[in-house]
């Protein structure tokens, strides 16, 4: 099988600007970082990164890589030395100019895991709090549009300990809005919710994200998170930012640690053709044809020219030779085979594309080898099952 990539090659080209390249769909208002921060007990964090303008950006890896510590350096909470840190053109911290603007003074919003509401406040009062740090010429989120965008206007005459726990988490990020961010960052907001709260805020942070021209920052340990709510991924690892890029070819890369496991998986970013009303199937236009998917049920109806993000786990994708006739698998794809790699003992994991868009799949090496997979050859992606996620 062809070997992935070591970390050392991933890390050095970690960044596609690095090389004169660009971020895809992306606008050209960077938040650039440098950062070396010494935590003691052997822990260092040392990047040099240039992020997109606007998007979700994703900081993910194993806990103790790094990424709470980032956010707390673009923050002015943890000093780098040395250190840079611009957003938007903005200089926050340049040692090498002697330029070092607190955390008060940076144009950023930020929530934790934690609310961290004013208990004695209501939530039209937090949200008060946070405008009344922006003088109004400077304000250029109105208010209203925050509580809009976050649902949370039935809210604001209740005070904290009448909110749930995914309520607080919405109103603590329409407080962060409220002081006009150039750049909003969120450490797991998401964290200290169960499964029917988080269940509760992803589609009002989906919106935000979509409707929202802020970047974003968004420190998360799970992979549904990023395959949700994410446009770029950054990969932490140890300290060092090993990869970095759009999030649907970074997801699908075999050098990457994410891409093993029961969780592998790609991203298809598509627009919906039409409804079947008569078998309540989804069609959906990518760059590698039409797929036919079930909604969640109680989703909202999608429009035709809607843009739709799906998710295709690499166990749900098998390989064929040639096209099979009188199976029940709606979606069969052509695609070429990019890269194989081991995934333990008996699996090997496959990195294909369908026109531009990436895919993953996961069979047997002794199917790998009765195929003679090999990059390069053309075969039909079987795709048993695919999730809506926005």
């Amino acid at each position: 099988m062809t070997a992935p990539e070591t970390t050392d090659s991933i890390a050095a080209r970690a960044d596609p600007l690095s090389a004169g390249g660009r971020f895809d769909d992306q606008e050209s208002l960077p938040v650039a970082l440098r950062a070396r921060v010494d935590h003691g007990a052997g822990f260092r964090l040392d990047v040099d990164l240039r992020l997109p303008g606007r998007g979700v950006t994703a900081v993910f890896g194993p806990s103790g890589c790094g990424k709470t510590t980032l956010l707390r350096a673009v923050a002015g909470l943890t000093r780098p030395a040395p250190g840079r840190v611009v957003v938007a053109g903005d200089v926050w911290q340049d040692d090498a100019a002697g330029v070092w603007r607190p955390t008060h003074q940076r144009a950023l919003g930020m929530v934790f895991q934690e609310a961290s509401l004013f208990d004695h406040l209501s939530a039209r009062g937090n949200l008060d709090f946070g405008l009344r740090r922006v003088p109004a010429a400077q304000r250029r989120v109105p208010l209203a549009q925050a509580i809009e965008l976050l649902g949370i206007g039935h809210l604001l005459n209740r005070r904290p300990a009448q909110l749930s726990g995914g309520e607080r988490q919405r109103v603590a990020i329409a407080r962060a809005l409220a002081t006009s961010p150039r750049l909003l960052l969120l450490d797991e907001p998401l964290a200290a919710l169960d499964a029917a709260r988080k269940a509760e805020v992803l589609p009002w942070f989906e919106r935000l994200a979509r409707e929202l021209r802020i970047p974003v920052l968004y420190v998360t340990h799970s992979l549904d998170e990023v395959a949700r709510l994410a446009d770029h991924l950054l990969l932490l690892h140890g300290g060092q930012a090993v990869a970095q890029g759009p999030v649907a070819g970074l997801l699908a890369r075999l050098d990457v640690a994410q891409a093993h496991g029961d969780a592998a998986g790609a991203l298809i970013d598509g627009v919906v053709d039409h409804f079947d009303a008569a078998y309540h199937l989804l069609h959906v236009r990518f760059a590698g044809g039409t797929i036919q998917c079930v909604p969640a049920p109680g989703a909202p109806a999608r429009r035709p020219g809607q843009r739709v993000r799906l998710r295709v786990q690499a166990r749900d994708v098998s390989l064929t030779l040639s096209a099979a006739r009188d199976t029940s698998i709606l979606n069969m794809l052509p695609a070429t085979v990019d890269a194989l790699a081991d995934d333990g003992p008996a699996q090997v994991l496959v990195a294909l594309h369908a026109g531009d868009t990436p895919l993953l799949a996961r069979v047997t090496r002794k199917s790998a080898d009765a195929l003679r997979l090999a990059p390069g050859q053309r075969v039909f992606a079987q795709i048993k099952g695919v999730a809506v996620l926005d």
